[in-house]
């Protein structure tokens, strides 16, 4: 039996070596890039003597990269999306889409379906006489249409039913 740690050649012929690598091999960090060689010692070519008397460097001048255009290049657009608006039965302060003003919308009020039903309820409760007709002429029981006063586009419509 073998001592322990230390290696054996296997039998017969092999590319496996026979001896672990060397503290070096197993340490170097730069292992798969060459070395630059060590300077020469005397008289270097390029040194300026400085105000104390002492050879010093050139300043190194590095230059900036120029970018290469990317032909796959992509465009960014920035969409600006607008929250959906309620609308109710008061005037509403938005941005309208069709001049891009800022408005506050203009009221139009139309008979709707509560509008329809009330009148149907005040004729069957005897008020057949033209009080039925009263719901026509009150604002609250009646559909609102939302326009911009700017170019008069109709904006929204608010359903009472």
């Amino acid at each position: 039996m073998s001592a322990p740690g230390s290696y054996q050649a296997a039998a017969g012929p092999s590319s496996v070596p026979t001896a672990p690598p060397s503290y070096e091999e197993t340490v170097s960090v730069n292992s798969y890039y060459p070395t630059p060689p060590a300077p020469m010692p005397g008289p270097a070519t390029g040194l300026m003597t400085g105000p104390d008397g002492k050879g010093m460097n050139p300043p190194g001048y590095y230059t900036q990269p120029v970018p290469v255009p990317n032909a796959n290049a992509i465009a960014v657009q920035t969409v600006y999306v607008q929250q959906p608006i309620s609308f109710f039965d008061r005037p509403v302060q938005m941005c309208c889409p069709s001049c891009n003003k800022m408005i506050v919308t203009q009221l139009s009020y139309n008979a709707g379906a509560l509008t329809w039903l009330s009148c149907g309820s005040l004729c069957l409760l005897g008020c057949v006489a033209g009080c039925c007709f009263i719901p026509f002429c009150v604002d609250a029981l009646q559909d609102v249409d939302h326009y911009c006063p700017n170019c008069k586009a109709l904006l929204g419509t608010y359903k009472r039913l």
